[in-house]
């Protein structure tokens, strides 16, 4: 029996729910998702496991016109996928399929000649009678294998979609074994979590001027224990005023919201201790957005 596998990237404006469709595929949180448009800012690797294949998505950050050095640096990370992979993935929005960074993120696809299908998502969120319309004017510009409608927070047509994804799948290696369904560092995933809780915590600017940095992660298995400190990097004493809240009330319910999912993915007990640093202008400042991992 031939093995099938292949890189697969998921491409598309800011928060049309790629890091969603990435978690419901593996049937596991990886990628952090919130309301706010451009949460993910590093491509993120899940690997979909099934006999006689395996899948190595990448989930990438979303594609828009920028100027700030933070999102330039998120931007090239989303773009130089698709010299990277074997297929892409372009997802849209039933009720934006006409989102302003299309167009770009479409020619940056015909450049790189990589089988590819269109993916509309959030059908849940209206009639469906409005995807004939937009399934017939991309169908005419004759790029796509396939065009194919889903909900990835329901997982309505997600199945088609594997089935699909798969049928264009060549035979090669597996990359990765059975057990691994990511390949980043803990350490990544738990800075991911805890910044996960300030996008949906905290309002207006705040959000994109914090980072979070993991300064010790320590198992303790006699204990049933993951003993953690992380460090969050703002922007300004202001911001570190707001972060903290008034006698700590807000660093703590941030604190509490991602230890509850951190307990959830180590299955076991999470001391977590939350750290403000003011880290002026990081995302404007090339070497300190390097430091922090961007």
């Amino acid at each position: 029996m031939k093995f099938l596998s292949g890189f697969i990237a998921i491409v598309g404006p800011p928060n049309v729910g790629k890091s969603t469709l990435l978690n419901r595929i593996l049937g596991k949180k990886i990628a952090i998702v919130s309301p706010k448009p451009q949460t993910t800012r590093n491509r993120i690797t899940g690997i979909y496991h099934e006999p006689g294949c395996q899948m190595v998505f990448m989930d990438t950050p979303g594609i828009h016109k920028t100027q700030t050095p933070l999102h330039k640096s998120m931007v090239s990370s989303a773009q130089s996928v698709f010299k990277e992979v074997d297929l892409l993935v372009l997802l849209i929005e039933m009720l934006h399929p006409q989102a302003p960074e299309i167009p770009m993120i479409l020619n940056n696809m015909k450049k790189a000649k990589k089988p590819s299908l269109l993916v509309i998502n959030k059908i849940d969120k209206g009639p469906k009678e409005k995807l004939l319309p937009i399934i017939a004017e991309y169908d005419e510009t004759r790029f796509f294998r396939s065009i194919l409608p889903i909900s990835a927070l329901t997982g309505d047509g997600v199945d088609g979609l594997m089935r699909e994804l798969k049928s264009m799948l060549k035979e090669g290696p597996a990359f990765f074994p059975e057990d691994v369904q990511t390949d980043q560092p803990e350490s990544f995933l738990v800075a991911e979590m805890i910044r996960e809780k300030i996008f949906l915590h905290t309002r207006q600017e705040l959000p994109y001027s914090s980072a979070v940095t993991v300064e010790r992660l320590e198992e303790l298995p006699e204990r049933d224990l993951v003993s953690m400190s992380a460090k969050i990097h703002v922007e300004s004493e202001s911001q570190k005023g707001i972060l903290i809240g008034q006698g700590g009330k807000m660093i703590k319910t941030i604190g509490q919201a991602a230890r509850a999912d951190l307990e959830s993915f180590f299955g076991s007990r999470v001391f977590l201790e939350l750290l403000v640093k003011v880290d002026k202008n990081w995302s404007r400042d090339p070497r300190s957005l390097r430091r922090l991992g961007y």
